[in-house]
Formats: C-alpha cells, sequence, structure tokens
C-alpha cells in the first residue's frame, strides 16, 4: 500500500507553477459524482521517455542568450531532477523550415560518392548543443528526421515545394542517413533512430519530399533496411510515415503488411496537426502488436502567443490521447523559439514551451512547459501505463506505475470551475480537487 502521497498543480489562476499542495487525503467513502479509478495491477506499454527538437533555430536562440541562460534551459528541459527529465531529442537532417536557409549536406550536384559530404554546419551550434545537454543526460535517445534529400537528388531539383526522389539516386540516399550516422559518432555523439522522411504527403513551400506508402516501404526494404545493415549500423531503429493521425492505420498497413520491409520496421512516427483520432494509433496496435508508436512532433502554427494558457492544455490532451492509446514516447517541435516563432527561413511561425527576447536577454516559460513536466518529471524511462479511468468527461487522467512502484496520476481540468472528485486506487479512497483551468501530478510512495 502507499504511504506518502503528494500533489503538484499548474493553475491558470494560482502564481506558482507545478506548486506542491495539500488538497488529496484519504476519505472513507465516495461522495462525489465525478470518480476517477486506478488500476495498477492492470499494466500496458513501457514509456521511454519525453523529448523536444533541437532544430537550427532552437540552438539560435539559445546561443543568443547568456552562458548561464543557455545552461538554465538546458538543465530546465535534460536534468531530471532540477529540470524536466526530457530523454528524447529530435535532429534535422539537412535543412528544415526551422533553420536560417536551405542547404544539405552535400549540395555538389551529381556526387553519388559524397565525397563533398559534411556536417560543418551542424558542428557549429547543434552538436556543441548536443555534447553539453547529454551532461545532463547521459543516455539522450536522438532521433534523426530528413525534410528532403539535396536538391540534385531530386525529381523537382529543389528542396522545397515537394517533388520525390530520383530512383537513380534512393541508394545513394539511403548511404547518405548512413554517412550522417557515422559523421555524428565521431563527434561522440550516438544515433538512435531515424525516421524515412518527414511528413511524406505534403507538398510545403519549405523542404519537403513525397513518397506514396508504396515509395517509403519500397524505400526501407531495398535500400535503408538492407544499406544500414551492410553499413554496421543495423541497431539504428527505423520508424515510418512520421506524419499526421488522420490516414496513419492505411498508410502503416501498407508498409508493415509486407513482411520483407516490416522486418526493417522499430516504429510509426507521428504529429499532431490533423486531429486528435487517437482510434487511428489503437488500430495500428491491435493489427501490428510489435510496432513501437512515437509522438515525433507537436506545435501550436501562427506564431507567439505569449501566455496563452490552450497552448499546455493541447499540449496536455495530446499526451493523455497519445499514451492511452499505446504510444511509448513523446517528442515535442522546437524547444526554444523567439518572439516572432522563428527563426524559420520561409516565415512559417510557431510557438513553444520556451520563448527568447533575444535583444532584451529573457526567458519566457509558458504553461506549456510546465504541462509537459507534470508528466515527463513524474513518468520515467521505464514506467508502464496503467488503466484508468474516469466517470466525466470533464477530466482527463492518465496514470503510470514507475520502477520503484511509484504511481503517478495526471489530471487535467480544462474546465473554467473547480472539480471536485474522489479517486479509487484498488481499496482506497481519496477525495481531492482539480482547480479550474489546471493539471494535477498526484504521486504515492510505497
Amino acid at each position: 500500500m502507499h504511504k506518502t502521497i503528494a500533489c503538484y498543480i499548474t493553475a491558470k489562476y494560482q502564481d506558482i507553477p507545478m506548486q506542491q499542495v495539500d488538497n488529496i487525503k484519504e476519505c472513507e467513502k465516495i461522495k462525489e459524482k465525478t470518480v476517477i479509478t486506478i488500476e495498477p495491477s492492470t499494466t500496458f506499454q513501457e514509456v521511454i521517455g519525453f523529448g523536444g527538437a533541437l532544430t537550427e533555430a532552437a540552438a539560435v536562440n539559445i546561443m543568443s542568450l547568456l552562458p548561464h541562460q543557455q545552461e538554465e534551459i538546458l538543465r530546465g528541459y535534460f536534468d531530471p531532477e532540477k529540470g524536466l527529465g526530457y530523454k528524447l531529442c529530435r535532429i534535422h537532417m539537412n535543412s528544415c523550415d526551422f533553420c536560417t536557409g536551405s542547404y544539405s549536406c552535400d549540395d555538389v550536384e551529381g556526387d553519388t560518392d559524397l565525397k563533398h559530404f559534411n556536417i560543418e554546419r551542424d558542428k557549429k551550434m547543434v552538436i556543441p548543443l548536443l555534447k553539453r545537454i547529454k551532461e545532463y543526460c547521459p543516455d539522450l535517445k536522438i532521433l534523426v528526421s530528413p525534410w528532403s534529400p539535396p536538391a540534385w537528388m531530386k525529381t523537382n531539383a529543389d528542396m522545397c515545394h515537394g517533388g520525390k526522389l530520383k530512383d537513380e539516386y534512393k541508394k545513394t540516399w539511403a548511404r547518405f542517413f548512413c554517412k550522417f550516422i557515422k559523421a555524428y559518432k565521431e563527434e561522440g555523439i550516438e544515433i538512435w533512430a531515424v525516421t524515412v522522411q518527414n511528413e511524406p504527403m505534403a507538398t510545403q513551400v519549405w523542404e519537403s519530399c513525397i513518397y506514396t506508402a508504396e515509395e517509403e516501404r519500397d524505400f526501407v526494404k531495398d535500400y535503408l533496411g538492407p544499406t544500414l545493415k551492410e553499413e554496421g549500423l543495423s541497431h539504428i531503429k527505423i520508424l515510418i510515415w512520421d506524419h499526421n493521425k488522420d490516414i496513419i492505420y492505411e498508410r502503416v498497413k501498407t508498409i508493415l503488411s509486407d513482411k520483407e520491409a516490416a522486418k526493417y520496421v522499430w516504429g510509426v512516427a507521428f504529429h499532431w496537426y490533423g486531429g486528435d483520432h487517437f482510434d487511428q494509433l489503437k488500430k495500428i496496435k491491435e493489427k501490428f502488436p510489435d510496432v513501437n508508436l512515437v509522438f515525433t512532433e507537436g506545435c501550436q502554427e501562427g506564431g507567439v502567443k505569449l501566455g496563452s494558457w490552450e497552448l499546455g492544455e493541447r499540449y496536455a490532451h495530446e499526451i493523455i490521447g497519445d499514451f492511452s492509446s499505446y504510444t511509448i514516447g513523446f517528442m515535442d517541435w522546437n524547444i526554444v523559439l523567439d518572439t516572432v516563432g522563428g527563426p524559420n527561413h520561409v516565415g512559417n511561425f510557431c510557438d513553444a514551451p520556451i520563448i527568447v527576447d533575444k535583444d532584451q536577454k529573457k526567458i519566457y516559460y509558458q504553461n506549456a512547459y510546465y504541462y509537459i513536466g507534470h508528466f515527463s518529471k513524474f513518468i520515467k524511462p521505464g514506467a508502464k501505463i496503467v488503466k484508468s479511468s474516469c466517470s466525466s468527461s470533464r477530466l482527463e487522467v492518465l496514470a503510470a506505475k514507475n520502477g520503484d512502484d511509484t504511481l503517478a496520476v495526471v489530471v487535467l481540468n480544462k474546465n473554467p470551475e473547480e472539480i471536485e472528485f474522489n479517486m479509487v486506487i484498488e481499496d482506497k479512497i481519496f477525495c481531492g480537487n482539480s482547480p479550474a483551468r489546471s493539471i494535477s501530478t498526484i504521486v504515492l510512495e510505497k
């Protein structure tokens, strides 16, 4: 039985985020209409962790600050005690929109031997920051995603505006992945996994490249999987899709129904821009129980709305829905943006949990930072999601059991009023309240 109980709350109408409060106690009987039920003995998937993307834009913003401020942000995200305990980090291979311009690691046309391949641009900011991050998180898992091959490998001769990878460069592009992974290793940075292509069905004004489901399947089966193996990199995990959830099941079914392709695929990556569609994730896991589901990108589009409470609520709703649907890891998009929501070389400005004013040297922690932290600080890698439910749709709930048997229960209240509730865990009943527009993490220790 749990001996101690603690509760941490971040609320719109309270000044201190993640404040420890004394608002949940054992009680003798159920007296509230809203009942949260936790069943610790019924466990589901094992969590690998939370994280975010270190884009070139994020790196530019961090490096624009004073040294102690840079350290504050890195510690704030990746320190397991003083920060959010991030364990995952996504980086881009070649440029994405959140860069100061388009580039690739080999812009020499026709260089099929990749003799001119280099990561000099990454060495300026991204790699030094990754080294500093690893001081806080030595076992950091780094995911690499390409937005586009070099322009010379594509049908439209342009890294941006969609286009496709030319057939004659498919092997070269697979070797490009290997060169990137090995170049990072030479810098002391181990890569954990790759996605085949960021958002492979989206033609964008920024870096993009189109793959049909069949094309992605065949690239994995005939080129990427075998080439990683040939190059001694078969330990690198491959994730497919890396796009929205609305059509994810059909896409994944096409690829994983092919056994020769499926043997190379460790996981399915997805984003939030097409709506919830959590049922699609459940369908994937029911059909393909061995595949791993990882959320790899989400942000609020349209620039920075400093202080918007909806930002954190969107993250929390997504995390609860994803992990209630067999997801094992969650990666935010840019970990730091400037006050405009960039830099972004095509003006596709977005929001982020941390915003910096580069001129004033100020750091703004938005509620999203704390809302994500209500999960990442308390649901540790190796934790198992446990069965939870709520009698009312007005509260959203996620529960997990850590390796030390600590139980973490996260309660999201997006409503404009406080909600009293009872929480039932095995034969114990607790009384508590969820303040208006708040998120709570209840920690029960053995």
